[in-house]
């Protein structure tokens, strides 16, 4: 079968020898192609996300277990006769932690992973995330009422708080966690925010050994 080749223009050859010039130019040592985009950098090309890792999705996913107990115990204050310092800071801790936990179960969902119940009676991977009642603890708290409910709450709420903390460092201590901005932000913010208010409940809790319950 007869093959069909362009006729040449008078331009071609000068074209064609500009072309073996580049290739040849492409092949020597001295060369340098473009410089490989970082991963993060790929990620945002090919998607606008930075990457995020096994660490980030265990993180969110524990930390939704671990607010929803947050969100439990919180809960009993006015069955429980609480102070009203102790509701209102529960109230507080409905509030926020609820909305984290729509957050994170939303950050989980857009990136295909599986999403956990926001049920504290499911510990994460089989175990219970740092700072989290046992069993006992809670059976011992919803018995307690009043001054006692504020003590005992004040008290493993420290506890519980103190966890989600060491829950961030873990994140941020390991390689590659961490990257993805919005997980940044949220773990920086609980670690803050926890923080403040453990400082608030330790105040909480000497007022009331001094001989005085919170009004």
């Amino acid at each position: 079968m007869s093959r069909w080749f362009p006729r040449l223009t008078a331009a071609a050859p000068l074209a064609l020898v500009a072309v073996a010039a580049c290739g040849t130019a492409a092949r020597t040592p001295a060369s340098v192609g473009p410089t490989p985009l970082s991963p993060a950098a790929r990620a945002r090309a090919d998607g606008g996300r930075p990457p995020y890792t096994a660490a980030d999705v265990h993180f969110v996913s524990g930390m939704i277990v671990h607010h929803a107990q947050a969100v439990l115990i919180a809960g009993w204050a006015p069955t429980h006769d609480a102070g009203a310092a102790v509701r209102a800071l529960c109230e507080r801790i409905v509030v926020a932690q609820r909305d984290e936990i729509a957050f994170m179960q939303g950050w989980l969902g857009n990136r295909g992973e599986p999403v956990p119940a926001a049920d504290p009676g499911h510990a994460h991977g089989g175990l219970l995330m740092p700072g989290m009642l046992t069993a006992e603890q809670l059976a011992e708290l919803d018995r307690a009422r009043g001054a006692e409910f504020d003590r005992l709450f004040l008290t493993y709420m420290i506890q519980h708080h103190e966890g989600a903390i060491t829950m961030v460092a873990t994140l941020f201590g390991e390689n590659g966690a961490a990257q993805d901005e919005d997980i940044f932000k949220f773990a920086a913010d609980v670690n803050a925010d926890q923080a403040t208010e453990i400082d608030r409940m330790r105040a909480m809790l000497d007022a009331q050994s001094s001989g005085g319950r919170n009004p």
